[in-house]
């Protein structure tokens, strides 16, 4: 039998294409990493994983990621994977919100203190060898720090400068180092105020959820980015402690200032949706020259500042705007394999399909219900009466889907574990089912030997099916605890229409807009879109479609102008945006 001529050409072409490499391809926040226990509240017998105040380098085309008490650091060759750095040895005791810089073929590390503290480097980083730069900071007035520091090398220049603060009373400060003194303060009382807080002309800036609270707000975390000739100096604002916690930018045209205000604040903002809180991070670029923004969502079930951490697409306009993209924020999103172009390219599309889905589990302790699963809450969660292999939770899709992706959500319940050795990891598998009775596989890390309190599973390959079944292994906490597990893929309807009704109305507090929509039938929520252009529209309130058809927005900056916008997402996919609202 003769092979037809365009089917030999079609064949050929497929067998002389490279093999595509093997091993996921996406990722969701928060970052699947083996977070740490957490000592903090030590004293006070509580014990969780957490993880905050994220710094990632690249290092010669490398990630490393420095996190708050981590006993070491995390290394990744591609943004997916990422492995747990041991260091040889620690010089001193462990990090604080540590500075980490990449700057000729060098890693400096230097920790929070408010004592006299050297500076680190290695060479090697993937090794976990570190040596001193220096031995020790001088020392700078009590309470001035450097807490929270960052460290800036300006190769245009060729000069050093660190940034730091954290503090409701005190700014951010920066100083220009010695490289004669081994990066040493230049003079001791040599460094500058540069940022304050104005939670009453920028609305961001207030504390509370929603900017509800009257406490005075913090600033920290600060953070510089040089782009075409500009200094984006960034901060978080306005505590940990609630959904609003972002990063905003001041603007200068010299690494120590002036700044100015950047007029589009805050620049990384989630306040809606699973995870919430976006600020105190930095912003790095990766190996292809795309940005990213990374920051500390709030979990908050131990205590107050329990968290995670993530990171999003971010970048810089054409009018020199800093920008970071959490929409879809906490949905799968693509590893970069080259440069992109559009702000949401690196979105997969995949959408939630478990939100509110019906749950049945194989035991239930107190009043911790299954249902606690799919609310896409982290602060709420199921417990099993056992932890032994024994238990399982099921989702129901209450239909037939195509699966893409699964993300399973461990909440440490009185867990009682005080170490981070080979005794913390966790195991089990997913089934699935299309009719509740025949199940089959569907992942399996029975096998694995590593902790993965927030595991992200993405499928080789797209599942049709109804039934999600979690089949329990191990975990080294004598409680089953599950805060969310997270199905996502494609639904077989329609997506759903553009919301009609859509109005923005600005208070007489002009820090404050109240918006309105209509609702949309078979949605399952909404994403506020808002910036301060038609064409800006970068800021992203998630609200989910039973928690109604209105929201106070209470982020906006006395005397700018704003332009909003809306659309609808259900499991199918995500409407046109509405018509853009301008208000003064």
């Amino acid at each position: 039998m003769k092979i037809p001529v365009l089917l030999l050409a079609y064949l050929l072409a497929v067998g002389a294409a490279p093999a595509q490499p093997a091993g996921p391809k996406t990722w969701c926040n928060p970052l699947d990493i083996a977070y740490r226990y957490n000592f903090e509240q030590l004293n006070e017998g509580i014990s969780y994983r957490s993880g905050a105040d994220p710094v990632i380098i690249n290092h010669r085309g490398e990630y490393y990621l420095f996190l708050t008490i981590a006993g070491g650091w995390w290394h990744s060759k591609d943004l997916l994977r990422w492995e747990f750095v041991t260091p040889t040895r620690w010089p001193m005791e462990d990090m604080v919100a540590p500075a980490a810089l990449s700057a000729k073929d060098t890693v400096f590390l230097f920790q929070s203190n408010f004592a006299q503290e050297p500076i680190l480097y290695t060479t090697t980083p993937a090794t976990g060898r570190l040596e001193f730069y220096n031995r020790w900071m001088p020392r700078l007035p009590p309470l001035i720090g450097p807490w929270d520091p960052a460290l800036f090398y300006d190769e245009d220049l060729g000069k050093w400068y660190m940034y730091w603060g954290s503090s409701n009373t005190y700014p951010l400060f920066g100083a220009e180092l010695d490289p004669a003194k081994r990066l040493a303060y230049k003079n001791q009382d040599d460094y500058r105020e540069l940022v304050y807080l104005h939670p009453d002309r920028h609305g961001w800036e207030r504390f509370g959820r929603d900017h509800r609270d009257t406490i005075k707000p913090f600033t920290e975390g600060a953070w510089m980015t040089k782009h075409n000739g500009k200094y984006y100096l960034q901060y978080g604002a306005p505590g940990t402690e609630h959904n609003v916690y972002a990063n905003g930018t001041y603007v200068g045209d010299a690494p120590l200032g002036p700044f100015t205000y950047a007029p589009y604040n805050p620049v990384s903002y989630k306040p809606g949706g699973f995870l919430n809180g976006a600020g105190h991070g930095n912003t790095f670029r990766d190996a292809y020259g795309n940005y990213w923004n990374t920051g500390t969502p709030w979990i908050a079930v131990n205590w107050n500042f329990e968290r995670r951490i993530a990171m999003f697409p971010a970048g810089f306009d054409a009018d020199g705007q800093m920008f970071s993209n959490t929409r879809f924020g906490d949905f799968p999103h693509y590893a970069p394999t080259g440069k992109w172009n559009g702000k949401d390219d690196l979105f997969t599309g995949w959408m939630l399909l478990s939100y509110r889905k019906p749950c049945t589990a194989s035991s239930v302790r107190d009043t911790f219900a299954a249902a606690r699963v799919t609310d896409e809450n982290p602060r709420s969660f199921w417990v099993a009466r056992t932890a032994t292999p024994a238990e399982w939770i099921t989702v129901d899709l209450e239909k037939v889907q195509q699966v893409r992706a699964v993300q399973v959500n461990f909440t440490d319940y009185q867990s009682g574990i005080y170490h981070n050795d080979s005794t913390v990891y966790t195991q089990f598998r997913l089934l699935h089912s299309r009719d509740g009775k025949a199940w089959e596989p569907l992942a399996d890390l029975t096998g694995e030997k590593r902790d993965r309190p927030n595991a992200y599973l993405e499928l080789p390959r797209p599942v049709n099916t109804r039934y999600i079944r979690y089949q329990h292994g191990y975990v080294a906490s004598p409680n089953l605890a599950i805060s969310d597990i997270r199905v996502f893929g494609s639904g077989n309807g329609l997506k759903p229409k553009t919301p009609a009704g859509f109005s923005v109305r600005r208070d007489k507090d002009p820090r404050n807009a109240f918006v309105r929509w209509k609702p949309v039938p078979g949605a399952v929520g909404y994403n506020i879109l808002w910036g301060i252009g038609k064409n800006k529209l970068y800021q992203t309130y998630q609200v989910f479609a039973d928690r109604g058809d209105a929201l106070e927005l209470r982020a906006l900056t006395v005397g700018q102008d704003y332009y909003l916008s809306i659309e609808a997402f259900n499991e199918n996919g995500v409407s046109a945006p509405a018509p853009v609202v301008h208000i003064k």
